[in-house]
């Protein structure tokens, strides 16, 4: 076969197909559709049909109806979740799981047009739930649970407390079913209890489902808060504390619940909720019954256990009671289930549901009975077979009567109440709220109420253990939704199905199927269970499919263009509308509902309207006037109507109806005879069609004809009466006249003919051939020859020429000397006799006569052939003399004897033993007849058969050969009076098979294969037969080989080859043929392509050495069909087809495999016995998603690129970002034909590097880079000229010294050097910054995720650790020597109890607390230190005080600096004064340094005044750094934590692999994989968590990583230390280790200890281990970081970098790398941390509320004035002195010792990144420039970017505070008594006295002498108070003392 014909043959059935898809289904339409991006999951009605609501996957869209076109988008997932935390909306609870970005799967769709909302459940967040608006989906309705500026409706109140029972609704998974339905209360609109309610039945998804996360928490948050059914409170519009809730009353559920032993036996799923009796639309009443389809699923490892489908019924409202009154009845109480089973029990039946649809219909179920059946109330269902996965099932349609369920549940009850029957109904023990074991004999009577739907004292729940069977009414394969209507006498169920069909199929009441119709809705997406009829018009069907909304109308009527069609089509939609000659719904015909306006297919095809025109045929000469119409069929009266008859070309005329109540018959004036049509030519009579025309509209047709019989003679010439006489219409032949006419009284002939027998006619004779050329007399006889003697006539041969014809008598015509000639070998013609006088008139001949006319010298080329002709009455001789073959004239004959028969040729040359050969023989002289050679043929002595249908007279004899007795060669020989003998000889030969390959194949065939033996080519017929019956086709051989395709067999099986020569036996048949299994293709790979095509796609699967050819078709986008390789018998590769109209963001493009020709088909969607033709659709397996080419650029996208021939050459080529996710080895780069190795490949790069030479004759060379067939070329490279080069240098060398040529042959070399140097630098930074931005992207999205689930932690725990304010003050006062005072005061620390938390005792002694002195000196120190207070409060003293004190110089820094925070202390209660006092300070302080440097001033704290401006900034600022920068600086804390974790930390050395501190960087690469421990520990108030570590960890830090995450809601100073806690890990359930940072195990290198880790115990992901609080403290180990380096290490070995021999092993076999590599670790960590520095450093600079804290704007004024009042104007000075005030005084403490505000932890390598963004900070508020280079600290280089940026927001906050209006002092001071109000009893001031007045003692002389020396003081006496009041305290002291 030509391949064409191969291409033709394998494309044939893809043509099918796509003409298929493309054709428009029969009987239904699809209207609109909506495509979808992401999986669909459900979607509804607003109950109008205006707004079509469709939940996908992540997406919410509100669509318009019916056009189906979309409103509003909302995008509802992805979200970070996990199955085992919580839903976030519960505040107390927390999450120890990891969280990942998981897809949102709708599972409850429902709209409540009542409240005007939609509840949206979904999978996320344990199946939450959301009520959003009917009016517009992406607004939420009501905030659910309540509370916060955003809630809608009774969302604005005080939150409410919910509980997860609230907010487990649905399930919480993507395979998981849940069902929903709105239940509305009874009552009329508005006065009815406002309890609408919500039925929920969603499969248990928790522990010990197969749903549950696997080997990863025991933690189960679905058993208790999801039950299996529940009915939940859903009022939105009340209180919403009960939404949700499922509590009938404080003690009671309203749920149906499994026990948790029983649920893996009852595995629920969940099909549909429905309501039966639906409730009416607006109605008063409430449906009776809620209805649950579910399945209870067979047991995976359990064989006998099968999967049968269950129908529950809960009662809503008693039956006769108002559902607005009464009690709400427990679900449990009136549920009740009853099994539904589809066909034969056992592997036969059905027992699967899929999909349920209620509806009323005339269906007769049972048995046959006379009357049809009334209308009745049924449930239909489409049930599935169990198959193997991946099957399409097989599925039937079952319908089962309601009356019947009720029955069934009535006599349950019965059974289980009043006579109890063990056989009938069961208690459902499994199910938590059951009353009673088992049904029971009480003597009571049930009400009718009690029967339907129990009550409170039976037991319940109820099992019914009988099913209802039901027989298929259809079977199918696939079937997955169905929808019913009753139409017209009719049961229409639509059904939808795997592949994306819609079916309809139209049932009579006896449930037989009159017609089937079925139309593609979606090509290969399964249609979803549940479809809706329009409510609005339910004449459409909405259905949803895998990616797609449609809107389908359920009858295509406009299809059928008459009304037999509409009508015979059995369509219960369509009918035939009269008055508009339309196939029409009923409802879309005019007055259809009055009689006889609209015909419906059950009345018959026979009422169609029809009508019959009396008469049908009209005589062209008569005259008519009227005609007569007879109506037929269903037309309505037409009394009344404007009537006419319409003749076509706009011909009208009158019609009338007689009377008004017969229709029956209409009058029609006739056609007036002007407007008669044309006669078509060669034609009788003309067809008229007449219609009656209504109202302008034509309704019925009917034909009549109007014929002329003259034309009937002219048409027919040569038989002009006969014709006349036989024609339908009344003519008459006039014999005179020899004409046809329509009255016989036109005729002047006395005889009347009757039939055409009468005609007059020739009689058909037979005549002798004549001779061309020969005269000769031919004799006509003529029958009913009615004519005179008179009557001339003349003979007619067909030629222009006419002979004399002489009557002989009055039968019998003589043709004289008719004489005719004829060139060719024999020529016919006819004979004719017409009328002389009316020419064109002819004589009757129906039987044509015929006279032979041969010539003996044509075709006639040997003697045989000549002599021959005899046969035919040729007479004919053979010249021998002249060879020529010529007329015989002489009498008698003269007999010829040809030559000797003359074999030119024979074939085939060889044949079987067994004979049949047809042998063919060529030749001259080989017989004049058969009968000459019939036994003339031999082979030797054997007979050779000829066949008398392949004989041709002298040149070739066809014979079939004999059997031969053995094998022989001879000539073959033909014996025609003369013998004659073939030149080639025949051979009889035995033909031998030997061998068959390949022996094997698929069953579904195109094996080519090939048959080896010997003498193969013989004979001249060959079949190969495969097990006698099926051929193998395509057949080629050769002498020594056959071959052949082996065809299809539909079973596995060894099959016997028969090749059979002539259709004799098999001449070997023990050679055999095994045919296997299909090869299977179970994944493709990619799956995405460039446009171009050409990507090599991997098929995986198995069975592919079996395949010979492979080819790869895309469907509607792919060019064309591409052919693949056979690798192994797992993989075969493709290439992509090319595609021709890519559509962005479509859908995957289906893809088809041809394996040897045949499409490729999954065994197990084998099409269905009871498919019809256009049904077996083939649904493609695979997709092919096609995206645009890569697009590729050189580094600066220049298109030319010089390079030096002989010098190696590297490229940097850029790629734009694509969605292929491309491999490395897909990429081709060349530069002309010379492939350029590729090194590396990222995301956005190419490296690659050519290292032979590129010297060539062209001097630019193309830069082409190739993906599949895709080509683009970027560049173009340019060769240097290496002559111009050598010219140059021979004139410079004429020219210059030869020292010049040798040093700029040096620079050429050392810039070329270089050059290689920049690209490989180039190369390496690339690589550098890629692999830098990867981690960088990574460790961001790890650190947001965790970030993320600690800021919901934090506000859902206590929050951050604040410390409180007095803790705050003592740490920010006293930074270093209250340490001092805690190692005096502080008590010994208690033990750690089982409750972690316990608060410790305050510790400082300026805390509000007794003063500890004796009491009989209490009175006397007391009144001491009360005038000591005074004199403090008095301005002139203290100031004169600070100055004599900072005049002493022993008065050191540390001094001053607690002497400003002991005043700050002493006094805290009166910051007014306090703030005098600092002003008056400060102003001294400023006039001292403006004489100096004024913008030194307050750079450090070297006096008191600065201390004390410090802590009346930390006193100010507190509010604002606990409420705006708290936060923020807590969040980057823990973010720093998180980010240093995540790698290795050197546990002694404290370096890091995730620094920003470049001299806490660990310089090494050690590798550290993440371990998930599963740790219990009885602390904190948690028992067990998944704790997330590092296998490079040594014990005390997974310790500590382990307190972390158990004390984290808990502040540091109470937590237990590593030291006193022991951690133990169960290796097996018998063998448990205590795990230590030392230990015997420890392993030595170099003479140190290595420090034990997670790796060095092996400890596995997962393992469980145990942290419990020490009994004795673990001395074994100090500290871990004090450890001496020299004995002991952990990752790193210490070295020397000067003495080399110090290497250890471990490093010397460590690949070499430069350590300043690692230093891009801190720009990865930088990255990582950036976004929480940039939220502080705005949180620090931001105007809250546009108001900056008082302090800021009072002390930036203050700064101002006195700048102003000393004339200094330069700007800089002002920024330096607000900067060294504020950012530098405050914030960088802050920064530099978040200890001061927060209970945790500051490590040193925290303290260490602490630095680095503090002096970033620092460097932002400074205005000098950064004179950065590359010596300077990576310390401020790794902030120089920022820095600019950050500058720019210090000075635009300081201008905004600048511009405020200025603060009164009385503002200032109102605000400044606030604050000393608000911590009044903080602080013990007498304890701050005391320690004030210790200086005052020491200085007691001096501070006496500043007193005398001032004369305000003098003149006030402050020096003898002063005085007094050390007489005082040293008396007292003294004293105390000497008591003691």
């Amino acid at each position: 076969m030509a391949p064409r014909e191969r291409g033709a043959k394998v494309l044939a059935p893809l043509l099918l197909l796509l003409a298929l898809l493309g054709s428009p289904g029969a009987g239904l339409e699809v209207q609109h559709k909506f495509l979808s991006p992401t999986l669909t999951n459900n979607f509804a009605l607003d109950g109008l049909g205006s707004k079509i609501y469709l939940a996908a996957v992540n997406r919410l869209y509100q669509l318009s109806g019916p056009n189906l076109t979309q409103e509003v988008e909302e995008q509802v997932g992805p979200v970070l979740d996990n199955p085992l935390c919580h839903a976030p909306q519960l505040p107390q609870a927390s999450c120890e799981h990891p969280k990942v970005l998981t897809d949102n799967y709708n599972k409850i769709l429902q709209p409540d047009p009542e409240q005007g909302i939609v509840v949206v459940c979904g999978s996320i967040y344990q199946g939450f739930c959301q009520l959003r608006s009917m009016a517009n989906i992406s607004a939420v309705a009501v905030s659910f649970p309540p509370g916060g500026a955003g809630a809608g409706a009774g969302g604005g109140g005080d939150p409410v407390t919910v509980f997860p029972s609230m907010l487990n609704i649905a399930a919480n998974h993507p395979n998981a079913s849940t069902v929903g339905l709105v239940l509305r209360p009874g009552g009329p609109a508005g006065g009815g209890r406002p309890d609408t309610r919500l039925l929920v039945g969603a499969t248990y998804t928790g522990f010990g489902s197969p749903f549950f996360p696997r080997n990863q928490s025991l933690e189960d948050h679905r058993f208790e808060n999801t039950p299996e059914i529940a009915i939940r409170a859903l009022n939105a519009r009340g209180d919403l504390a009960k939404l949700f809730t499922f509590d009938l009353n404080p003690s009671d559920d309203n749920i149906f619940k499994i026990k948790q032993g029983a649920k893996a036996r009852h595995k629920l799923s969940f099909v549909r909720a429905f309501l039966h009796p639906a409730p009416p639309p607006r109605g008063a009443a409430a449906a009776a019954y809620a209805y649950l389809a579910l399945n209870s699923e067979a047991n995976a490892g359990d064989k006998e256990s099968h999967s049968h489908s269950l129908l529950a019924r809960i009662c809503l409202a008693e039956p006769g009671r108002n559902a607005s009154a009464g009690e709400t009845k427990k679900l449990t109480e009136s549920y009740i289930q009853v099994g539904l089973q589809c066909g034969a029990g056992g592997g036969d039946g059905f027992t699967r549901l899929v999909s349920v649809f209620p509806a009323t219909a005339a269906l007769q179920l049972g048995p046959p009975a006379a009357p049809p059946p009334p209308p009745q109330e049924l449930l239909f269902g489409v049930f599935e077979r169990a198959a193997p996965p991946g099957a399409r099932q097989h599925s039937a349609l079952c319908a089962f009567r309601f009356a019947d369920i009720e029955q069934r549940i009535r006599q349950a009850r019965h059974s289980c109440f009043v006579e109890p029957d063990a056989g009938l109904v069961t208690v459902l023990d499994s199910v938590v709220q059951g009353t009673g074991p088992a049904c029971e004999k009480r003597n009571i009577q049930l009400q009718p109420e009690q029967l339907d739907c129990g009550a409170a004292h039976l037991q319940h729940p109820l099992a019914i253990l009988q099913p209802i069977k039901a027989t298929p009414v259809f079977r199918y394969q696939g079937l997955t939704s169905v929808a019913v209507s009753s139409v017209n006498n009719y049961t229409v169920v639509f059904l939808g199905t795997a592949n994306g069909r819609l079916m309809k199929i139209n049932l009579n009441s006896a449930t037989k199927i009159i017609s089937r119709k079925s139309v593609s809705v979606a090509y290969g997406e399964s249609v979803h269970p549940i479809m809706q009829f329009d409510p609005s018009d339910s004449s459409y069907l909405y259905l949803m499919t895998s990616y797609q909304m449609t809107r389908v109308k359920v009858a295509a009527c406009d299809q059928y263009t008459t009304c037999t069609e509409c009508l015979a089509a059995a369509d219960a939609y369509c009918g035939w509308c009269t008055m508009e000659t339309r196939c029409s719904l009923q409802h879309e015909c005019v007055n259809s509902t009055e009689p006889n306006f609209w015909t419906s297919a059950s009345e018959g095809v026979q009422q169609c309207p029809s009508m019959t025109i009396m008469p049908s045929e009209i005589n062209i000469d008569n005259d008519s006037k009227a005609m007569i119409i007879q109506i037929n069929g269903n037309i309505p009266s037409l009394s009344g109507m404007e009537m006419s008859c319409d003749y076509g070309n706009n011909i009208y005329t009158v019609a009338k109806v007689p009377g008004n109540d017969v229709n029956y018959f209409i009058y029609c004036n006739f056609l007036p005879r002007e407007k008669y049509p044309m006669f078509p030519p060669n034609q009788d009579h003309v067809i008229v069609q007449t219609a009656i025309r209504v109202n302008g509209k034509n309704i019925v047709w009917a034909n009549f004809t109007i014929y002329d019989c003259k034309r009937t003679g002219n048409i027919y010439p040569k038989t002009a009466c006969t014709s006349c006489l036989s024609t339908k219409w009344k003519c008459y032949w006039c014999t005179k006249k020899y004409m046809c006419v329509s009255n016989y009284s036109d005729c002047e002939d006395s005889l009347k003919m009757n039939s055409t027998t009468d005609c007059p006619r020739i009689v058909p004779a037979s005549l002798e051939p004549m001779p061309t050329g020969a005269s000769q007399d031919i004799m006509i006889s003529l029958a009913n020859a009615a004519f005179s003697k008179d009557t001339v006539l003349e003979c007619h041969f067909g030629t222009d020429r006419t002979f004399e014809a002489r009557w002989v008598n009055t039968s019998t015509i003589q043709c004289s000397s008719v004489l005719l000639h004829t060139s060719e070998k024999s020529h016919i013609f006819p004979v004719n006799l017409q009328l002389k006088d009316k020419p064109d008139r002819f004589i009757d001949s129906p039987q044509m006569m015929t006279v032979e006319v041969y010539n003996c010298a044509t075709g006639s080329t040997d003697c045989s052939q000549c002599l021959g002709r005899e046969d035919m009455g040729h007479r004919c001789i053979w010249s021998e003399s002249s060879s020529i073959c010529r007329l015989n004239t002489e009498s008698p004959q003269i007999p010829v004897i040809c030559a000797a028969p003359e074999i030119r040729k024979i074939e085939p040359l060889s044949g079987p033993l067994e004979g049949g050969t047809l042998l063919t023989i060529r030749g001259r002289n080989l017989g004049r007849r058969f009968s000459d050679v019939v036994n003339a043929v031999k082979i030797g002595s054997v007979r050779c058969a000829p066949l008398w249908d392949r004989y041709m007279v002298s040149e070739a004899i066809v014979c079939q050969t004999g059997e031969a007795p053995f094998i022989f060669s001879d000539v073959v020989t033909v014996n025609v009076s003369r013998e004659g003998k073939s030149k080639e000889r025949y051979s009889y030969v035995l033909p031998a098979v030997q061998s068959v390959e390949p022996g094997a194949g698929p069953k579904a065939g195109g094996t080519k294969v090939t048959i080896r033996g010997s003498n193969l080519s013989v004979g001249s017929d060959l079949r190969v037969l495969v097990n006698s019956t099926k051929q193998c086709t395509d057949l080629t051989r050769t002498a020594t080989t056959i071959t052949c395709t082996m065809p299809a067999v539909e079973l596995t099986m060894a099959v016997r080859l028969c090749v059979q020569f002539e259709n004799k036996s098999c001449i070997n048949d023990n050679i055999t043929f095994k045919y296997e299994r299909n090869p299977t293709i179970t994944d493709i790979n990619p799956t995405r392509s460039q446009i171009s095509g050409g990507r090599i796609i991997t098929l995986e699967g198995h069975g592919f050495l079996m395949v010979q050819n492979v080819s790869m078709v895309v469907h509607s986008i792919g060019k064309e069909q591409t052919n693949c390789k056979v690798h192994t018998d797992t993989m075969i590769t493709c290439p992509s087809p090319a595609a021709s109209n890519l559509t962005v963001g479509s859908k995957p493009a289906p893809v088809d495999f041809y394996i040897n020709g045949h499409l490729y088909m999954d065994d197990r969607l084998a099409p269905d016995e009871y498919m019809y033709p256009e049904e077996a659709q083939h649904t493609s397996k695979f997709g092919l998603e096609y995206y645009a080419d890569p697009q590729f650029f050189t580094a600066k996208k220049e298109k030319w690129i010089k390079h030096h021939p002989g010098e190696p050459l590297t490229l940097v080529i850029h790629k734009e970002p694509d969605n292929l996710s491309l491999e490395n080895d897909e990429y081709q780069v060349k530069i002309g034909l010379i492939s350029c190795e590729i090194q590396i490949v990222s995301d956005k790069v190419i490296h690659c590097s050519v290292n032979e030479s590129l010297s060539t004759s062209e001097r630019q060379l193309p830069v082409t880079i190739q993906v599949g067939k895709f080509n683009q070329t970027i560049a173009m490279l340019h060769l240097g000229g290496g002559e111009t080069a050598i010219i140059v240098s021979i004139v410079i060398c004429s020219v210059l010294l030869l020292l010049s040529v040798v040093g700029l042959f040096v620079f050429c070399t050392k810039s070329r050097r270089a050059e290689r140097y920049w690209q490989k630098t180039l190369l390496q930074m690339e690589e550098m910054e890629s692999q830098i931005r990867e981690e960088i992207r990574k460790g961001f999205a790890e650190l947001q995720t965790d970030m993320t689930d600690l800021t919901k932690e934090l506000n859902r725990s206590q929050g951050i650790p604040f410390l409180e304010y007095k803790h705050f003050v003592t740490r920010t006062f006293f930074p270093k020597c209250s340490s001092l005072y805690e190692e005096r005061y502080v008590l010994p620390s208690q033990q750690l109890n089982s409750q972690v938390g316990c608060q410790v005792q305050e510790t400082h002694p300026l805390l509000s607390g007794e003063w500890k002195i004796p009491e009989n000196c209490r009175p006397n120190m007391e009144e001491g230190i009360a005038l000591f207070s005074t004199l403090l409060n008095n301005k002139h003293f203290l100031i004169i005080f600070v100055h004599a004190l900072e005049q002493q110089k022993d008065f050191a820094v540390r001094d001053r600096c607690n002497l400003a925070s002991l005043l700050t202390i002493a006094l805290h209660g009166k910051l007014e004064y306090y703030t005098s006092i600092m002003k008056d300070l400060l102003v001294d302080l400023i006039d001292a340094s403006a004489s100096k440097n004024p913008k030194l001033m307050l750079r450090r704290t070297e006096s008191v005044v600065e201390k004390m401006l410090t802590n009346w900034m930390s006193i100010c600022m507190y509010s604002f750094l606990r409420e705006t920068v708290g936060e923020p600086f807590f969040l980057l804390l823990c973010a720093i934590k998180q980010q240093i974790n995540k790698g290795s930390i050197d546990a002694i050395t404290g370096k890091a692999r995730y620094t920003l501190n470049e001299e806490w960087l660990l310089r090494e690469n050690i590798e550290a994989k993440p371990r998930n421990l599963n740790v219990s520990f009885q602390g904190c108030g948690m028992d067990s968590l998944s704790v997330r570590v590092m296998d490079t960890d040594t014990l005390s830090q997974v310790k500590e990583k382990i307190l972390e995450a158990f004390c984290k809601n808990v502040p540091y100073s109470q937590w237990p230390r590593v030291e006193d806690v022991d951690l133990e890990w169960f290796a097996t359930s018998t063998d448990s280790y205590v795990l230590r940072d030392l230990d015997d195990t420890s392993v030595m290198e170099d003479g140190r200890k290595k420090l034990n880790t997670l790796a060095h115990y092996k400890i596995p992901e997962g393992a469980s281990l145990a942290m419990s609080l020490s009994d004795k403290k673990d001395t074994t180990l100090s500290r871990v970081k004090d450890l001496d380096t020299e004995k002991y290490f952990h990752l790193v070995l210490p070295t020397d970098e000067l003495i080399e021999h110090k290497k250890s092993h471990r490093q010397s076999h460590r690949k070499k790398v430069l350590p300043e590599i690692y230093l891009t670790r801190l720009l990865s960590t930088k990255g990582t941390l950036q976004k929480f520095l940039d939220d502080l450093f705005k949180a620090i600079l931001c105007m809250r509320e546009d108001k900056p804290p008082v302090a800021i704007k009072y002390f930036f004024d203050f700064l101002e004035e006195q700048a102003e009042k000393r004339g200094i104007s330069d700007p800089d000075t002002l920024h330096i002195w607000k900067t060294n005030s504020l950012p530098l005084r405050f914030w960088v403490n802050i920064l530099k010792n978040p200890q001061f505000v927060f209970d945790i932890d500051k490590t040193d390598h925290i303290d260490a990144c602490l630095s680095v963004i503090a002096q970033a900070f620092i460097d932002a508020c400074s205005i000098s420039d950064l004179q950065l280079g590359k010596d300077s600290p990576t310390n401020k280089l790794l902030y120089a970017k920022e820095i600019p940026e950050y500058r720019k927001i210090v000075q635009r906050y300081y201008k905004q505070i600048h511009d405020m209006p200025p603060l009164s002092e009385q503002e200032m001071n109102a605000h400044l008594a606030e604050e000393s109000r608000k911590y009044r009893n903080e602080f013990n001031t007498n304890v701050a006295m005391a320690e004030i007045y210790k200086y005052a003692k020491r200085y007691r002389t001096q501070i006496v002498n500043a007193l005398d020396s001032n004369p305000t003081t003098r003149r006030t006496q402050l020096q003898h108070k002063f005085e007094q009041v050390i007489a005082l305290m040293e008396d007292n002291i003294y004293e105390c003392c000497s008591e003691a």
